[in-house]
Order: C-alpha cells, then structure tokens, then sequence
C-alpha cells in the first residue's frame, strides 16, 4: 500500500472512530431525555441542496426525500473523516503517529462553526440557533457535542497508533 492511501486510511479510521465516539455521546444524551439531532433532516437538507435548494424556513416542514435517513449518516460520517483530515492537515501525519488530546479538542471545538454558522441557517435555525427558543442552551449542546468528538479524535488516534507501531 502506497504512503498516500495508509494516510487516507488512517484518516477515514481516525474520522469514523471519532463520529462513533459522538454517537455514542449523542445516544447517552437521548437516553437521558435530552433532544438530539435528527440525522434525516441533515439528509433532507442534502438531498435538497443537491438539488439546488440551499436554505429552508424550517428543514422539518420541508418534503422528506427518499433515503433521507440513510444520506444523513452518511454525511454525518463523511463529515467527521473530513474533520480528522483537517486536523492532520493543520498538525500533520506526524500527529497521528503520536497523537496528544490538544490539538484534537481543539479542532473538535472549532468545527462546531459548520453547524452553528452554516448548517442551523440553512435549515431554519437562524444563525447560532437564533430563531429557537433556547439559542444559547442549543449553541453550548453544540460545543459540548464538538468537543465530545474532539475527544474522540483523539481515542480513535491512539489505538491506530498504537497498530501502526
């Protein structure tokens, strides 16, 4: 296996063990009775900018598509790959092969901005969950969430490492 393709595939394991580690968090919280985020209106929202429709007034009124469920764990995890990508872009493959928790909760705070600057106003939210009636309570969930898969960067980093050994 070619140097380029171990760093796609250490990447996609740091991504998808994170999004786990998440959704594990996400699951603990929705068995305390805590909403959570519904993964088929982020495939609704998706599907719908695939066709051309960026915003919605509420992504929940908004015509349900065809798999949509499916297409929202799907970004959902492409997400998370993409944002192990960019901590290993910012901290290097160096990083991967002896991680520190630092830097990967820091990149894990940092992308809450996709949903609080550009995911929550293009499906109704407002910007950083204005138009709910709990905006700050939505937007420290968000960080909490964030920094929860930050956290899981990191986990999911050290037993690759520890394999890549």
């Amino acid at each position: 296996m070619t140097q380029l393709m171990q760093d796609i595939a250490l990447t996609a394991g740091i991504g998808i063990g994170a999004t786990a580690v998440m959704d594990a968090w996400l699951l603990l919280l929705k068995r305390l009775g805590v909403p959570t985020l519904n993964f088929a209106f982020i495939g609704r929202w998706v599907a719908h900018l695939l066709r051309g429709r960026l915003a919605h007034p509420a992504i929940a009124q908004a015509e349900p598509v065809r798999g949509e469920l499916a297409l929202g764990w799907l970004m959902h995890y492409a997400t998370g790959i993409a944002f192990a990508g960019l901590l290993l872009a910012s901290e290097g493959m160096a990083w991967a092969h002896s991680p520190t928790p630092l830097p990967a909760l820091l990149i894990g705070m940092a992308t809450v901005a996709i949903p609080l600057l550009v995911i929550q106003p293009a499906m109704g939210a407002g910007f950083v969950s204005l138009k709910t009636p709990t905006p700050l309570r939505n937007c420290f969930k968000s960080l909490v969430n964030h920094s929860v898969f930050g956290l899981g960067l990191y986990l999911a980093a050290v037993p690759l490492a520890w394999l890549g050994r």
